[in-house]
């Protein structure tokens, strides 16, 4: 089948504003957005630029815009997007970052808000003689979820808070709070209240789903956010 992908196109060198262009390529239904993509950078337009890297949606690389949803183009098949010979797919760059050209975006303060978040372990004691923190199944369920984030970028673009309030730090450096406040290795709370207890942090979340709705790796993102704020109002109410 003939499907056209309708492209937004941006070049800093030459372009004042995005515009658009498409390109008609012969796939298969169950070939990937990011094989189409490949087929145009290598055989009909090789200045188009869009990031890729695994192509296995682990690394998060080619997140975009695809008929108007977040998604990665490596697991969104052509089906998927696309039901008959002559059907128009849209591509568009993530929303909420700068663009580089064309696909790609400007991750810096996207990357800056989740290292904002101090999003490492800070162990409660010091490592035991054997090197090794034990956690029970339990403890390790409370964070198993948050462990599967790829930062992506896929729910910043999709929240609709950060029209509202551009400084808010954004659905995915939550999922990275969530992931070291409920670890019961780490000193949690007590060193992460001054960041997740704030306007622009939790509190700024609205409960829209939307970061849930498009995560490629089904992460419960709203729930986590939700359980800080209660997380942190028992904190202060002295109940943890």
């Amino acid at each position: 089948m003939n499907v056209i992908l309708d492209i937004n196109r941006f070049d800093p060198e030459r372009d004042s504003e995005s515009r658009r262009e498409r390109f008609e390529v012969c796939v298969e239904p169950t070939d990937r957005v990011l094989d189409a993509l490949i087929h145009i950078s290598r055989y009909e337009d090789g200045t188009l630029a869009f990031r890729k890297s695994c192509a296995h949606g682990i690394c998060g690389s080619d997140a975009m815009r695809i008929n108007g949803k977040e998604r990665l183009a490596c697991k969104t098949l052509i089906r998927d997007v696309a039901e008959a010979d002559g059907d128009i797919v849209t591509l568009d760059p993530l929303n909420h970052f700068p663009v580089q050209k064309d696909l790609m975006v400007d991750q810096s303060e996207f990357l800056a808000r989740f290292r904002a978040v101090e999003p490492y372990l800070n162990p409660k004691e010091a490592p035991p003689p054997n090197g090794e923190f034990y956690q029970s199944a339990q403890d390790r369920a409370l964070i198993d979820d948050a462990t599967k984030c790829i930062n992506c970028g896929a729910c910043y673009s999709a929240c609709p808070k950060l029209d509202e309030n551009p400084y808010f730090l954004g659905p995915a450096a939550l999922v990275a709070a969530a992931r070291f406040v409920f670890d019961s290795r780490d000193k949690g709370l007590d060193e992460r209240l001054k960041i997740v207890d704030d306007a622009d942090a939790i509190w700024s979340c609205d409960n829209h789903f939307d970061c849930t709705r498009v995560c490629p790796r089904e992460i419960k993102i709203t729930k986590l956010i939700n359980l800080m704020k209660r997380t942190v109002n028992k904190y202060k109410e002295g109940q943890l």
